[in-house]
């Protein structure tokens, strides 16, 4: 007998954790109508009928979703519900079909101009043309009286395999059955990932087309920490790995706080959150109070400007979540991949690069002025005496540090500033000065410094946190830090990683931020070394050739005695 092919692919982790069952593929997307039947003008009113008697079974389908799932799941399925019922896809839809087109090839025909609209916006807009493609072919296998397709129904344990999950499928994972997710596409910062960290379900993205070598039923080993995928190990070895990784998750699980290392080395461990909602959630764990508060994650769909006292009221719910704690607000990181109509500008040729953040105030202080007064109002209302620190994003020079820090301080607010340009980085020493803490967002950092889009799936080997000379320019900012007595954060994806979280804290990080699930499990990890060990786990992943090679070294030094 001929033995089985040893396959292997490999990743970004996003979610650590050892996985070990057999591969079963989401159900396929409905074929695509190529053509359309002309409808009859007498028979159109009965064909806009059906379209919305499928795309209403669709929207009631994902709303008894939400009745099931919590926190990020929840407003995932329910933002998609809420884009089967979208007045404006449904309007172009009725149109099409009110020209002739069946419901079907009206659907697909619709939405694919919307697809473009949002490819053409890029950032956030672009991630969900994966939202619109799924809500089309949900309503098309409807029409069709097709299975929805999505989530196969299995009755054992699993590692899904996707070319690229949909949020609502992401959102209804039974953890009981699925026990690790793999993507072909995808990034660290999707939808994915978020709720695959929510989840806490082992994760690897943009593990490409090798991917397709595994056919259903392989059995694999998914290494989450590692990024790797393989049906390379015996199902004894397999055994044993997991058990590993379950004893480690049984740790977490059992961490209370504060974050220390074995040595007596005291880090802080804070949430990042979009809303009350999230702040509530966070309040529930360990977290120590909130690292990054995301401000314009509110008003992503708000056409006009919300007054100071509607923001106000906004941000106080995030406040009473934490009343005696740090709140670390970031004013408005509209631009790039989070575009806000009052806020951006309509077109610009390359918006990563373009008036974002900070950015946005040069031709419009009142926007950001209007702003720190609503979180100033915000603040002098809160219950407790918890301090509120307020950052800006993208700042780039000394002037804009000296400038934002000016206005913050009118209002009696703590004033700092995010370090994801890498010139600030490199020009830590004439920007600290100006502020009372930092913040390196590690998403952006990555990008700029790598030249790579942070939402492409192709380059996602180059965007990863590891790499090396990013890391350098975070010591580079941790020492500058240390010289002027400057507080330096961390607040980026990377901060959730528990492995990197040793490292970060071996370059002198005072703080780490974190989605509130990730938190245990960076508190669990540092309890076990000593800042010694994360300091010579620094200095192995700044001095290796790139970040697979600097994950790997240092999980030998952690994980592998």
């Amino acid at each position: 007998m001929n033995e089985a092919k040893i396959l292997t692919a490999n990743g970004t982790g996003v979610v650590a954790g050892i996985a070990y069952a057999d591969v079963v593929w989401v159900r396929p997307r409905p074929a695509l109508p190529s053509s359309t039947t002309s409808i009859a003008e007498e028979d159109r009113a009965a064909e806009l009928e059906r379209f919305i008697t499928a795309a209403d079974a669709v929207a009631a389908r994902l709303d008894d979703r939400v009745t099931t799932a919590d926190g990020a799941a929840a407003d995932v399925l329910a933002a998609t519900a809420g884009m089967v019922r979208d007045r404006g896809w449904r309007k172009n839809i009725r149109k099409n079909i009110n020209g002739g087109m069946d419901a079907e090839y009206a659907t697909a025909d619709a939405t694919e101009k919307f697809v473009t609209m949002f490819q053409n916006a890029g950032g956030v807009m672009a991630e969900r043309t994966t939202d619109l493609k799924d809500i089309r072919d949900r309503v098309i296998a409807e029409l069709r009286g097709e299975e929805e397709p999505g989530l196969p129904i299995i009755s054992g344990e699993a590692i899904l395999f996707a070319d690229d999950l949909s949020p609502a499928d992401t959102a209804a994972l039974d953890v009981n059955h699925y026990k690790a997710l793999v993507t072909e596409l995808g990034g660290p910062t999707s939808h994915t990932a978020i709720i695959a960290r929510q989840l806490n379900l082992p994760c690897i993205v943009a593990a490409g087309h090798s991917l397709r070598d595994f056919p259903a039923g392989t059995p694999v080993l998914v290494d989450g920490s590692l990024g790797t995928v393989t049906n390379a190990v015996s199902a004894e070895e397999a055994r044993k790995l997991v058990q590993e990784s379950e004893k480690r998750a049984a740790k977490v699980a059992l961490w209370r706080g504060p974050a220390i290392t074995s040595d007596g080395h005291r880090v802080q461990l804070l949430a990042n959150v979009q809303d009350g909602n999230a702040a509530r959630i966070a309040a529930q764990t360990q977290a120590e109070g909130i690292g990054l508060y995301r401000t314009e994650m509110s008003f992503l769909s708000a056409t006009e400007e919300p007054s100071i006292e509607e923001q106000a009221k906004i941000y106080g719910r995030v406040f009473k979540a934490f009343p005696g704690s740090k709140v670390v607000v970031r004013t408005l990181d509209a631009g790039s991949d989070k575009p806000i109509a009052f806020a951006n500008m309509a077109t610009e040729e390359n918006p990563a690069l373009g008036v974002r953040g900070l950015r946005i105030a040069r031709d419009n202080e009142a926007l950001l002025t209007r702003q720190l007064d609503a979180i100033a109002k915000a603040a002098s209302e809160r219950e407790g005496d918890g301090p509120t620190w307020v950052m800006a994003p993208m700042v780039a020079t000394a002037r804009e540090a000296r400038w934002f820090a000016s206005l913050c301080r009118e209002r009696n607010l703590t004033p700092g500033a995010m370090i994801e340009v890498p010139a600030a980085a490199l020009m830590a020493d004439k920007i600290m000065p100006h502020l009372d803490f930092v913040s390196i967002g590690t998403n952006d950092l990555t990008q700029y410094t790598m030249a790579a889009d942070r939402l492409s799936p192709q380059l996602a080997y180059l965007t990863d946190p590891w790499q090396p000379a990013v890391l350098r320019l975070i010591h580079q900012t941790c020492l500058m830090g240390q010289t002027t007595d400057t507080a330096v954060g961390v607040c980026g994806e990377a901060a959730a990683d528990p492995l990197l979280a040793c490292v970060l804290t071996g370059l002198g990080v005072n703080s780490l931020s974190a989605a509130s699930t990730a938190i245990a499990g960076v508190g669990a990890q540092l309890a076990e070394v000593t800042l010694e060990q994360c300091q010579e786990a620094a200095n192995a992943a700044m001095n290796a050739e790139g970040a697979t090679v600097a994950r790997e070294s240092v999980r030998a030094m952690f994980l592998d005695n």
